[in-house]
C-alpha cells in the first residue's frame, strides 16, 4: 500500500494527451464482438476496465473475472447471455456487493439462462449462453444506465430484436444516448420512438474501422485544476474531443464556464479537436445543479466548489451509493479531512452551505478503490499547498496516465508507504 504526496505545483501550460473513452471501447468492443471481430477499433482505452473485457473477449475463458469493472460486469453479462457457451463471471469483492438483479431479471425475461452463485441479487453468476428471443419488455429507468445499454448492445442478435419501455425518471440519459450513437457508428437502426421507449429490430452489424474518442470525464479533472488555479495566463489543452460529443460528461465545457473557465476548440469543423481551458474572470455565489444525467462528474465539481467556497446544493445523485464505493459517504468522510463539512439528503443529494471545521494535520485521502476519488481531490494541493493520497494506483481503471499527466503539468509528486496507526 502507498501514498502520492502531491505538493503546490508550479503549473505551466501544457498539452494533455488525454486516454480515450472507456465508455466508447467498451461498448464498440460488444458490438466489434458480435460483428464478428471484423474491423478495427482504433484509440482503444487502455484502463483496467478495457483491458478485462478485451482478455475476456480473446480469451472466453469458463471463469471470468471482470475485477472492479462495472461496465463489464453489466455489458458481458448480456453478451455471454445472448452467445454461445456456459461461463461464471465475477469480480472484486466491492463488485460482489454491487446489485445485478434488474439487468438478470430483464435477460432472464428475454430467455437468457442465468443463476447465481452466490447472494441473490448479485455477482458471481453462472450464465449459459445461447440464441434468445427478444420481444417487448419493461425495465426501471431510474436504475443504472448500464443495465439499459446492455439490453441494448445484444438487441440487434436477438430472435425479435428488442422493444424497451422505461418506467419511471430515466437517470443518465445521455449514457443511454451514446450507447445508440455507438450502435449507429456499425449500421445498426435503433431509436427512440417516444421519450421512454427504445425499439431495435433484429438486425446484423456491419464491420467497421471505428475511432474512439478522448474521455470528457477525464477532462474534468483538468478543468478543476485550471479553476483552482486562478491564474490569468495559464493554459490547458487537451486532445482528441469533440464540441458536439455523444460523451454525457461533454457538459463539464458548460459547467466550468460557471466556475470561471473558457473552453476553445482548436477545430470547429474536424471530428475531433484539441481543446483548450483558460481562466475568465467570473464567480458564483452559489451552484446548484442536478447530476441525474451526469453522475460520474458530482466528485470533482463537489471538491471543485467546496475549494472555491462555492456553496451548492446538487442533486440527482442516488446512483453514486451503488458506485466502485458509496461516493456519497466518501465524499462527506474525506472532505471533512480537508475541512469541510458537507451533508446529504434523501440518499440522493449534497447540500454545503459554507460550514468549516479544523482540517486534519497532513490529511491523507482514502480512495475507497475509487480511481475518481483519488484524481478529484488531487488537484487540492494548488489551495492547500500539499495533499496526499493513499491507493494511488486506483486510477488505472480509467486514467492510467493521470500522475505522469500531472508531473508533466508542473505537479511535484512523492511516494511514500502509508503510514501505519
Amino acid at each position: 500500500m502507498t501514498q502520492y504526496i502531491i505538493k503546490a505545483p508550479n503549473l505551466h501550460n501544457t498539452t494533455i494527451d488525454l486516454p480515450a473513452s472507456k465508455s466508447i471501447s467498451n461498448r464498440a468492443l460488444i458490438i466489434h464482438a458480435l460483428s464478428g471481430g471484423k474491423g478495427i477499433l482504433k484509440n482503444l482505452s487502455d484502463c483496467d476496465d478495457t483491458k478485462v473485457m478485451v482478455a475476456a473477449l480473446e480469451h472466453n475463458p469458463e471463469t471470468i473475472d471482470i475485477m472492479a469493472a462495472g461496465t463489464a460486469m453489466r455489458f458481458m453479462t448480456a453478451y455471454l447471455s445472448a452467445t454461445p457457451g456456459s461461463h461464471v463471471i465475477t469480480g472484486t469483492e466491492r463488485m460482489l456487493h454491487r446489485p445485478i438483479e434488474p439487468l438478470v431479471n430483464a435477460l432472464r425475461r428475454l430467455g437468457a439462462d442465468i443463476s447465481y452463485e452466490g447472494e441473490e441479487g448479485f455477482p458471481p453468476l453462472r450464465i449459459n449462453g445461447s440464441k434468445l428471443d427478444g420481444g417487448d419488455i419493461e425495465i426501471p429507468g431510474n436504475i443504472s444506465s448500464q443495465y439499459i445499454s446492455a439490453l441494448l448492445l445484444i438487441a440487434p442478435i436477438l430472435e425479435n430484436g428488442l422493444r424497451l419501455h422505461l418506467t419511471g425518471e430515466i437517470v443518465s440519459r445521455p449514457y443511454i444516448d451514446l450507447t445508440l450513437h455507438v450502435m449507429h457508428g456499425f449500421g445498426c437502426q435503433a431509436e427512440w420512438t417516444d421519450v421512454s421507449t427504445i425499439e431495435v429490430k433484429p438486425q446484423e452489424y456491419q464491420p467497421n474501422d471505428y475511432h474512439i474518442e478522448n474521455d470528457w470525464s477525464a477532462a474534468s479533472y483538468w478543468y478543476e485544476i485550471v479553476a483552482l488555479s486562478r491564474a490569468n495566463n495559464l493554459s490547458m489543452t487537451l486532445s482528441g474531443l469533440a464540441d458536439s460529443s455523444r460523451q454525457g460528461d461533454s457538459v463539464v465545457k458548460y459547467l466550468f464556464n460557471f466556475l470561471g473557465v473558457k473552453t476553445q476548440f482548436e477545430k470547429t469543423d474536424a471530428p475531433l479537436s484539441d481543446v483548450t481551458l483558460a481562466t475568465k474572470p467570473y464567480m458564483p455565489t452559489r451552484f446548484d445543479y442536478d447530476f441525474i444525467k451526469q453522475p460520474d462528474l458530482a466528485q470533482t465539481l463537489v471538491v471543485t466548489c467546496c475549494a472555491m467556497g462555492i456553496p451548492f446544493r446538487f442533486t440527482g445523485l442516488a446512483s453514486l451509493k451503488i458506485k466502485e464505493t458509496d461516493r456519497i459517504e466518501a465524499l462527506k468522510t474525506e472532505l471533512r479531512k480537508v475541512g469541510y463539512v458537507i451533508s446529504d439528503k434523501n440518499d440522493s443529494e449534497l447540500v454545503w452551505d459554507g460550514e468549516r471545521c479544523e482540517p486534519q494535520s497532513n490529511p491523507a485521502i482514502d480512495t475507497y478503490q475509487d480511481h475518481r476519488m483519488a484524481m478529484a481531490f488531487a488537484p487540492l494541493a494548488i489551495t492547500m499547498g500539499e495533499i496526499r493520497i493513499n491507493d494511488p494506483e486506483v486510477v488505472s481503471k480509467s486514467y492510467p496516465k493521470y500522475w505522469e499527466d500531472l508531473k508533466k503539468a508542473g505537479f511535484t509528486i512523492t511516494e511514500s508507504p502509508i503510514p501505519t496507526t
